[in-house]
């Protein structure tokens, strides 16, 4: 399953050059993905959700996708003012030891 989420990732990537995705499986049952893009500038949080889940559906299908509990969607400006990307980040870095 985190197989499948990390090629859909991979094909946002190369899709939509500059941006940057990841994910990490925080327990059997919560896996969180986070995707860095300029595109999401401006847009609105339901807008980007909106598009995110249905291209990562469409490549991965919906028994995969429901296991996603978490999906972060920021452009680069709001890095840093993301409490939940601060989660991310140090839940990143304590999953890959």
């Amino acid at each position: 399953m985190v197989k499948g989420l990390k090629k859909a990732l991979k094909a946002y990537e190369d899709q939509f050059p500059g941006s940057s995705g990841a994910l990490y499986r925080q327990n059997r049952a919560d896996v969180r993905v986070r995707i860095i893009d300029e595109r999401f500038a401006g847009m609105s949080r339901w807008r980007r959700h909106n598009q995110v889940w249905k291209f990562l559906a469409d490549i991965v299908g919906d028994d995969i996708i429901s296991e996603v509990s978490t999906l972060i969607l920021l452009p680069p400006t709001e890095l840093k003012s993301s409490f939940a990307n601060l989660d991310f980040e140090v839940c990143l870095q304590l999953d890959n030891g």
